[in-house]
């Protein structure tokens, strides 16, 4: 499975709200707009790359708003990838609009997709089931932005929250697969691989990121803080389903190096 957290392009300098401060949206050059046809060309690439990572029943998630999740979507149909969702995130503690003249913005979209249109993928429905209460689980999610607890080794600014990867890595992928996250800045990805007993690797072109990710794993290490983790991510859960909490409870087993790449 591939998870990618790919550029929103949405640096064009406007203001939000971070910790009751305002704050530039600017994450950095790499966050920048090159134009239409240069963004699509981007987005083209990389999940052309990410495609012939994936084996025949793989799948992938992308993350974004309005201003990028048009285009990667265009580029998976164009690549024959089956789009199976799309998820809408909605924060239950989004940044307040200050302007006051339109909507809080307070949802992000997660496309999941498969790379063969006829090849079945895995889909862990019961858990998915039993942990939304017993019922279906909707492809409408209620969960936090990122928390303070989240940001102890380091900020990255464009960081996921545990939780929400963590329910990623479970719906689709089993014990011991290997995931890629070709934007892994922080590594929130292989931080939920981890915990659940996944293999990762994560890639990025910032080796300061790569030190926050190193730093997050490191701390995972005591056990203490191992079962803490866990805990939060089965938080979020109307059942919190005590057979997946006794499995996510593993001795850690540190494989790594901090190069361009990061392996658990």
């Amino acid at each position: 499975m591939i998870f990618a957290d790919p550029p929103y392009f949405l640096s064009n300098g406007g203001i939000s709200v971070q910790s009751g401060k305002q704050v530039s949206v600017n994450k950095g050059d790499w966050d920048k707009s090159r134009g239409f046809e240069k963004d699509n060309d981007f987005n083209r690439q990389w999940i052309s790359l990410c495609r012939d990572k994936l084996k025949k029943d793989g799948t992938i998630w992308i993350s974004g708003t309005y201003h990028n999740i048009f285009s990667a979507a265009q580029m998976l149909n164009e690549l024959n990838f089956r789009i199976l969702n799309v998820i809408t995130w909605a924060k239950t503690n989004p940044p307040p609009n200050l302007s006051c003249r339109f909507f809080t913005h307070s949802t992000e979209f997660i496309i999941w997709a498969r790379k063969e249109k006829k090849t079945p993928h895995y889909f862990n429905y019961d858990l998915m089931k039993s942990i939304n209460g017993g019922t279906q689980m909707r492809d409408v999610w209620s969960l936090p932005a990122i928390a303070k607890w989240e940001k102890s080794c380091g900020k990255h600014p464009t960081q996921k929250p545990l939780p929400l990867l963590g329910r990623i890595i479970l719906a689709s992928t089993k014990e011991n697969a290997w995931i890629l996250d070709p934007f892994t800045g922080s590594s929130t990805t292989g931080i939920a691989a981890s915990l659940l007993n996944r293999r990762f690797l994560g890639l990025d072109q910032e080796e300061s990121f790569l030190e926050i990710s190193k730093k997050r794993r490191e701390e995972i290490n005591d056990l203490s803080t191992r079962h803490e983790y866990c805990k939060k991510i089965m938080k979020y859960s109307d059942n919190p389903f005590q057979a997946t909490y006794d499995y996510i409870i593993k001795e850690p087993t540190p494989e790594y190096s901090t190069a361009k790449s990061f392996v658990f």
